[in-house]
């Protein structure tokens, strides 16, 4: 079939030929009379398409000039954590005037390329700044770089990028987690202040808790997601991470609030001073150690007691502290894998990366750029990229969706379950990563079995609260055999403050050391 579209994007009509060869597809035989009523009818379009094409584009400003940058050589990047180097420089002032921020690569910054970790995107460069993007800079911060993330940000591994496997800082030979994977490493190798991560299913947390700093999932919508590439609409997430909880509340201060563009949004967002909240008293605070976030199958018994040893310090610190149960939290991770398959499938690859039906600002030259190397180059896909393509496909055409449905009315009560635990405590507590509670080590050559192994298996505790949208940071906590643990406090929507404020009060008694 011919393209669709040239390469000044003027509309050219189906031949009949082609209206044969489209309705095939579904099942629908047409005589040759048909196709050319078929064909003329939609070629009595090109004026609409037309005029359409003639309307000035609408797209956010860029603010703030900057160069490409450059692709940083091995003696640069010792743990391949950085896709791309530049300096894009802000305002003079503002509240994170001197910081230097990572954003990762599946997040749009003009004139610098990006390829969210895939090849399909090889040779991009945006147009536009993602609106995260143009707050940073508008708080005076800079942009250094861009950090490598997994392909297309599908697996929680660190190995599946086009640029090869992502190392941690503490034993190279093991993986960093994902999918914000270069973030965590550059973060925790000192190359950076502050990063910017995206969470689906644990993407920001879990290369936090295994590469050893703080990342925090905000409350669904309470963060733009304009500009960046996501999975799933309806749990995509935008959050900051830093080797500190004063700056991932200082970046979230400057990145959080209302922004029109994007549809996850809601009209109640609720933005606070949340660096005011660090004010490292918790005594008023109860917090519920959930018995359903230890003890998975295949887990470690051993981690599980880094992260309950270390709980134990918040009723030093004066908290309230109580055991909870939350039975729903174990189908949490079924619910999750039955929407996350199909709805990756439909937004991604029938729909060039960000989907259609919603309200806001669609980014065209990536869409088209996505586009056009699918069709040409899906061959590079990762195995976990592949996998969610076929199981997808599958589950949509032979189900008709109905399990994407089935999971999607699982939200509510999941929900419910959380938020009544939450009106009997303040916060919840559990481990970050299960049952894969530290780092695993990287596998030269690894088949598809082995990089699910290492890209599925941690994430039963953090993506339940993608679907929940409840607010979530993963605070290093511990050791084990020299590797990363950490812990991972939830709260209210909205209430990032007092998230921030129990973490804030944990890294004070300084436990943990980086």
């Amino acid at each position: 079939m011919s393209e669709s579209l040239t390469a000044n994007n003027n509309f050219v009509p189906p031949t009949a030929d082609e209206v044969r060869e489209i309705a095939a597809a579904y099942g629908i035989t047409l005589t040759a009379d048909q196709a050319e009523s078929h064909a003329g009818v939609i070629a009595g379009a090109v004026p609409a398409y037309s005029r359409l094409r003639e309307l000035p584009e609408v797209r956010p400003d860029v603010k703030y000039p900057r160069t490409p940058g450059y692709r940083p050589p091995p003696e640069e990047n010792p743990y391949n954590a950085w896709y791309w180097r530049c300096s894009v420089k802000g305002a003079p002032e503002g509240i994170l005037a001197g910081k230097t921020v990572a954003i990762k690569d599946a997040v749009c910054v003009a004139g610098v390329p990006m390829m969210n970790g895939s090849a399909l995107l090889d040779g991009f460069v945006p147009d536009i700044d993602a609106t995260v993007v143009t707050r940073i800079l508008d708080a005076g911060g800079e942009i250094v770089g861009k950090a490598v993330c997994e392909n297309l940000c599908v697996t929680g591994g660190s190995n599946s990028a086009a640029t090869g496997p992502v190392l941690n800082p503490h034993n190279p030979e093991y993986a960093t987690a994902g999918s914000s994977s270069g973030c965590a490493a550059l973060l925790v190798n000192g190359d950076c202040d502050m990063a910017i991560g995206g969470d689906q299913g644990g993407s920001i947390r879990m290369p936090s808790s295994w590469s050893g700093c703080y990342g925090l999932k905000p409350t669904y919508g309470l963060v733009p997601y304009t500009g960046a590439f996501g999975i799933e609409m309806t749990v995509d997430h935008l959050g900051p991470m830093a080797r500190s909880t004063h700056d991932v509340a200082l970046l979230l201060e400057a990145i959080a609030g209302r922004d029109p563009m994007d549809p996850r949004q809601r009209d109640d967002v609720v933005v606070q001073p949340y660096t005011e909240a660090l004010i490292g008293d918790i005594s008023d605070l109860t917090i519920g150690v959930m018995s359903e976030g230890f003890g998975w199958e295949g887990g470690s018994q051993d981690v599980d007691e880094v992260v309950r040893s270390a709980i134990s310090n918040f009723d030093s610190l004066g908290a309230n502290m109580i055991d909870i149960s939350v039975p729903s939290h174990l189908d949490g991770f079924p619910v999750f894998l039955g929407m996350f398959a199909e709805g990756t499938f439909i937004q991604m690859f029938l729909c060039n990366g960000f989907g259609t039906g919603w309200n806001g600002y669609y980014p065209m030259a990536a869409m088209e750029h996505f586009g056009r190397g699918f069709k040409t180059k899906a061959h590079c896909l990762s195995a976990t990229a592949q996998y969610l393509l076929i199981h997808g496909h599958y589950m949509m055409d032979r189900y008709n969706g109905q399990f994407y449905a089935m999971a999607q009315n699982q939200r509510p009560a999941l929900r419910a379950a959380y938020d009544r635990a939450l009106e009997e405590v303040d916060l919840l507590v559990m481990p970050t990563c299960a049952p894969e509670g530290v780092a695993m080590k990287h596998i030269a050559d690894p088949t598809i079995e082995e990089l699910f192994a290492t890209g599925w298996t941690m994430g039963n505790n953090t993506s339940p609260f993608n679907l929940t949208g409840h607010p979530a940071i993963s605070v290093p906590c511990g050791k084990h055999d020299g590797l990363p643990v950490g812990l991972m406090l939830v709260g209210k929507h909205f209430d990032e403050a007092t998230v921030l404020r129990a973490a804030h009060a944990f890294e004070s008694t300084g436990i943990y050391e980086m």
